[in-house]
C-alpha cells in the first residue's frame, strides 16, 4: 500500500538529461561572470547578464521543476502572466522616460 503523496506518475527521466543541464547551466553562470571578468560596459552589459539569467530560469523551470512534460496549458497559465507583466513593465518604462523628457522640454527641471 502506498501513502497518497508517493504515487508518482511512474514517468521517470534519465540522469544523462540533468546533468546535460547541470553542464548548461555551468557554462552559463561561468558566461555570466566573464562578463564582469572582460569589463563589458553599458547595454551590452545588462543585455547579456540578463539574457544568460532568463536561459537559466528556463531551464531550470523545464527541467528541474518538470515544466517541460506539463500540458500545454498549464506551461501557458504560468508562463504567459510574468511575461504579460514584463511587457507591460517595458512599456511603462518607455512611456516615463517620455514624460521625464517633455517636462524637462517645456518646464526646464
Amino acid at each position: 500500500m502506498h501513502a497518497a503523496g508517493s504515487q508518482g506518475t511512474g514517468e521517470s527521466h534519465s540522469i544523462r538529461l540533468y546533468f546535460l543541464v547541470w553542464g548548461w547551466l555551468f557554462v552559463l553562470s561561468a558566461c555570466s561572470y566573464l562578463v564582469d571578468y572582460f569589463h563589458l560596459e553599458g547595454a551590452l552589459r545588462w543585455s547579456l547578464i540578463l539574457l544568460f539569467m532568463i536561459v537559466k530560469a528556463g531551464l531550470i523551470v523545464a527541467v528541474f521543476m518538470h515544466l517541460a512534460w506539463e500540458r500545454l496549458a498549464l506551461i501557458y497559465a504560468i508562463l504567459v502572466p510574468p511575461t504579460a507583466i514584463l511587457i507591460f513593465v517595458t512599456i511603462m518604462s518607455f512611456e516615463s522616460n517620455y514624460t521625464l523628457f517633455t517636462r524637462i522640454a517645456y518646464s526646464g527641471h
